[in-house]
């Protein structure tokens, strides 16, 4: 296997943009509409991280919950927490195995878990 793509429900694309790219400094890759009215498939992506995000009913259940290794958590959470991003407020936690995360929902109620293995390696 060689990697893994989520598919996050989303209901707003304003909201979308604001918070994957605006707020955690994903690129807008491409998005793909079948006409005019139609629902949005995107795919935003960062640092080999890659997210498709979807307006379609079918495609996904919102309040999935997933996690993505991070090789600098601090310097992640230093990067978003300057940007006073009015909906939510992440902390920097060490976890009781030694992690250090970075948890936020985005507007749609999915999960995100930004981690780092080790705590001491971790900044």
């Amino acid at each position: 296997m060689q990697s893994v793509t989520p598919i996050l429900r989303i209901f707003d694309l304003a909201k979308t943009r604001e918070f994957y790219i605006d707020y955690l400094g994903f690129a807008w890759d491409w998005e793909h509409r079948f006409d005019d009215n139609a629902p949005v498939y995107a795919q935003v992506s960062r640092d080999g991280v890659v997210l498709h995000l979807s307006e379609h009913h079918g495609d996904c259940c919102p309040g999935t919950a997933f996690r993505i290794l991070w090789p600098d958590i601090a310097a992640f959470h230093a990067e978003i927490s300057a940007k006073n991003y009015r909906y939510a407020r992440p902390g920097l936690e060490t976890v009781p195995w030694g992690e250090r995360q970075v948890r936020i929902q985005d507007p749609f109620h999915n999960r995100l878990v930004f981690w780092t293995p080790d705590a001491a390696a971790a900044g």
